[in-house]
């Protein structure tokens, strides 16, 4: 076969090496009822454009954003994303292009990772970012290993309020490592008893802002009681368009930044490819996980690119790496700066102003109705209701009307009964006012 060059010799070998006289031997324990019993709900075949049909009524079945009103975020948002990046990251030396490692024939390639990184710095505040990550999940999970190596301490503090998923991650990665987590309840530690938990041993302390409930915190003050104690502090941004108009964590005094980037040149394709941002203090940059791309000088004084500090598992021996990571979301990077060019600082702002305001006027809207409370204070695009009754079924009647209408807190947080009557909304500048209206009224009839 084509994609299979092993010759039958090869396969003997092989097969001879595992002690096992035939390829059969390999599916013993798997009962040969089970194992040559038909797939009674297939056909045995069909035409091309019957199977093509086939699924595009499976497809039919989905509520896409790009066709219903969308109030989804927690982590994942849907912008309008401009034709025109589309177009440019379909350009060949884009697609075709794969690894920077050869610098004489990557110099677009390294040219736009660099200018992705000045991005990121600039949005997070940080005085160095890395080429992309996978996504904000990876990263954050990255930056807790970090931060360890760099305090060789074993605690890390994780406030409740981190989407799940990311805490998830960061729980995954370092199951097998010597570190501690210590995660805070998701409502009533939150962000606040964050700074009562730092201590001679804690290495960070890792928030979200704005938060998984979409409040936005000033975090100088848990800044100054992780630098007290000599721990880091450890800011997740999952709406990279607020850092368009809030005072960045670089301001507040983070010293590791993680963001998801996809709401800015990358659409939500059911759950990814998404692309991951990691920015940090100069004085770390030498731990950062992931490419960096640097600005040098060739031998005729012309200002050229090339990768630098790459201690990745592939460069060095695996347990010295700063990173085992052997990829990041190019592509996806690319997209993200494509983006913020076309937007500039100027448009950066004003998408941020109009994310806002929508999101004030859906809130305004939605309070007015009978037994729903804002449980927001302080929002950028996203905010969580308590609609006075279990929000999983709302959800699930306003699909069946055509809007996609939030995230209920309990699908987060499952087992958690004060967060059952919790809805998270989103709105974007995807939102319009007629969406806004359709969304109060079939809210009122589903109450009715």
């Amino acid at each position: 076969m084509r994609y299979l060059p092993q010759t039958p010799d090869d396969r003997a070998a092989m097969l001879s090496a595992i002690g096992v006289g035939n390829i059969d031997e390999l599916f013993r324990d798997v009962p040969a009822a089970v194992l040559n019993a038909p797939i009674d709900s297939l056909p045995d075949h069909q035409g091309e454009m019957a199977v093509e049909r086939h699924f595009q009524g499976f497809a039919r079945e989905n509520l896409s954003p790009a066709s219903a009103p969308c109030f989804i975020g927690a982590g994942a948002y849907h912008h309008h994303v401009p034709a025109t990046v589309d177009h440019l990251i379909q350009r060949s030396e884009f697609l075709t292009s794969y690894t920077p490692y050869q610098p004489e024939i990557s110099q677009g390639t390294l040219q736009y990772l660099f200018e992705f990184q000045t991005q990121v710095a600039l949005l997070t505040g940080m005085d160095v970012a890395n080429a992309s990550m996978y996504d904000g999940a990876t990263a954050t999970s990255e930056a807790v290993l970090m931060a360890h190596r760099i305090t060789k301490r074993k605690k890390s503090v994780i406030s409740g309020r981190l989407h799940p998923h990311y805490r998830e991650t960061t729980e995954t990665l370092l199951r097998f490592t010597p570190y501690d987590l210590e995660i805070r309840d998701p409502v009533i530690g939150g962000q606040g008893g964050l700074a009562e938990a730092i201590d001679k041993d804690t290495a960070c302390v890792v928030v979200q802002n704005p938060d998984v409930f979409g409040e936005f915190k000033d975090l100088t003050g848990l800044a100054e009681a992780c630098h007290a104690q000599g721990a880091l502090l450890i800011v997740a941004v999952t709406e990279v368009v607020s850092l368009g108009l809030v005072t960045s964590p670089g301001e507040m005094g983070a010293d590791i930044v993680t963001a998801e980037g996809q709401s800015l040149g990358v659409p939500l394709s059911f759950g990814g490819p998404h692309v991951g941002l990691f920015a940090c203090r100069q004085k770390y940059v030498r731990q950062m996980p992931g490419r960096l791309a640097g600005e040098t000088l060739d031998a005729d004084g012309k200002r050229g690119y090339v990768l630098t500090l790459n201690a990745r598992e592939q460069h060095i021996r695996r347990e010295k790496a700063t990173s085992n990571i052997c990829t990041n979301a190019g592509l996806c990077a690319l997209a993200f700066c494509i983006h913020v060019t076309l937007l500039g600082e100027a448009g950066m702002t004003g998408l941020a102003e109009v994310n806002h305001r929508t999101a004030s006027l859906l809130a305004e809207r939605l309070t007015a109705l009978a037994d729903v409370k804002l449980l927001t204070e302080h929002f950028f695009n996203e905010f969580a209701l308590d609609i006075g009754r279990p929000a999983a079924p709302v959800v699930e009647a306003l699909a069946a009307l055509g809007i996609l209408g939030g995230v209920p807190a309990s699908r987060l947080f499952p087992g958690e009964p004060s967060l059952e009557n919790v809805l998270i909304l989103a709105a974007t500048e995807t939102v319009s006012e007629a969406d806004i209206d359709r969304l109060v009224s079939a809210l009122q009839e589903i109450s009715a």
